[in-house]
């Protein structure tokens, strides 16, 4: 392959999208640093975090694990494809004799397989030696390997079925493919709300319905202040793998379902576990899913209007050594060029997501005062250990909900009276 205006672009695309991100990273951990170190008297007495070494030696460590990882997988496909890698995979699967959609769908079963078995290492790193030492890691080796063996299984089932139906696509409908390419997405995210809560997530993790007891009861009178008639509410057990908190909302319609985990079940108080179902009602109550799916649509428009135009593009094959009949090796090529203005273009998706978070919060607080989504929130960071303090610019990126401090300052400014006077005020980080 020579080199030409083409190959030297994405190359410094490439590169330079890694660098930026890279860079924020770094100035995300010193930021971070330097605010933990001016703010310990208020992480200790509102997130519970005493050792704020703790806190800024695990956000170190994931972030520089995070960095090796991304860095590596980049010197890897520069490799390749510079390397004369893709053109040697190409020809190598024209000698085969099958048509190009086969030829494509092996082609993306077997950059699937290599992703997941490249992340491997690092995961193991991650699991049993970072989030080891922190004392997060409740995974055992033997539910490691069954979690990568499942995950490989649909990775490599998604991608044969989507893949094969997008090159399809192209074969048949060669000017209209992206149209037909955005209506599987559509599709796909709308089955997948349906599929994930219900045969997806549960391959890794049981869900039960919360039955009659104390925290039935309390689910029950959070759903009748908000008005709502009670759903399905399950508990995930989350603690298989790690002692860290979460809830999520997942669904519509009959499907759509709140999932506790058991670690934040066990872990709160009643009021900040109410607090944490009434923000998560608010998704629903404000039809956050559906202004999401939404913009994810409009997004995806964008995404594959693009994606046509380079596959189209003839001399991108020639750049890179490769016949132009070979449409999943210029899919390949297309997603590379989109993928960092996606990247770069993140604040405006993550704009809409903490708008709706602020809601939800406002929302929770309406509902069961804002003192306990308070706690609930300093509950949350604390037991996660995670960083309060981004920098504002790694955030715009990087956060689709607001930081820490920001939603307990919005939280302490209402004017239910609900939040003592004498409560330490969060830290205003400002911008860099």
């Amino acid at each position: 392959m020579q080199l030409s205006a083409i190959t030297v672009g994405v190359f410094a695309l490439l590169v330079t999208t890694r660098a930026v991100f890279s860079f924020l990273a770094i100035r995300n951990v010193q930021y971070a640093d330097q605010l933990v170190a001016k703010h310990r008297e208020w992480l200790g007495s509102t997130l519970g975090i005493d050792d704020s070494d703790e806190l800024q030696d695990y956000h170190r460590l994931t972030t520089a694990i995070g960095e090796l990882e991304s860095w590596i997988g980049l010197a890897a496909v520069v490799l390749v494809i510079y390397g004369g890698g893709l053109s040697w995979v190409v020809d190598l699967l024209a000698a085969t004799g099958l048509s190009v959609v086969l030829q494509g769908v092996v082609f993306f079963v077997g950059l699937a397989v290599a992703a997941q078995l490249a992340s491997i290492p690092f995961r193991l790193v991650s699991t049993f030696g970072v989030e080891e030492v922190f004392g997060f890691n409740n995974q055992t080796p033997t539910l490691f390997v069954r979690d990568t063996l499942v995950q490989l299984a649909l990775s490599v089932g998604f991608v044969a079925i989507l893949g094969g139906a997008v090159l399809a696509a192209i074969e048949r409908l060669p000017t209209l493919w992206p149209a037909a390419a955005w209506g599987l997405f559509v599709v796909v995210s709308l089955v997948m709300q349906i599929l994930y809560p219900r045969v997806i997530a549960p391959l890794f993790n049981d869900f039960e319905p919360v039955a009659d007891g104390e925290l039935r009861k309390a689910i029950e009178d959070v759903f009748e202040r908000a008005g709502f008639a009670t759903s399905d509410i399950y508990t995930m057990d989350a603690s298989r793998r790690s002692t860290q908190l979460n809830a999520y909302f997942i669904g519509f319609g009959r499907t759509k379902r709140v999932v506790l985990f058991d670690t934040l079940v066990e872990k709160m108080e009643q009021a900040e576990l109410q607090s944490v179902l009434a923000h998560e009602l608010a998704h629903w109550k404000e039809a956050h899913i559906w202004k999401q799916f939404a913009a994810g649509a409009v997004q995806m428009a964008v995404v594959v209007a693009a994606l046509g135009w380079l596959v189209d593009f003839e001399p991108l094959y020639t750049a890179f050594g490769v016949p132009a009949s070979a449409t999943y090796a210029g899919l390949l090529l297309a997603a590379l060029i989109v993928t960092p203005l996606l990247q770069f273009t993140a604040p405006l998706s993550n704009a809409l997501s903490l708008a709706h978070e602020r809601e939800a919060d406002a929302y929770a607080a309406e509902v069961m005062g804002s003192q306990p989504m308070i706690d609930a929130l300093g509950r949350l960071a604390g037991e996660n250990l995670a960083n309060p303090f981004p920098h504002p610019w790694y955030a715009r990126f990087h956060y689709s909900h607001p930081p820490i401090p920001e939603r307990i300052r919005l939280l302490s400014d209402r004017t239910d009276g609900d939040a003592t006077d004498s409560a330490p005020q969060p830290p205003a980080t400002g911008d860099d």
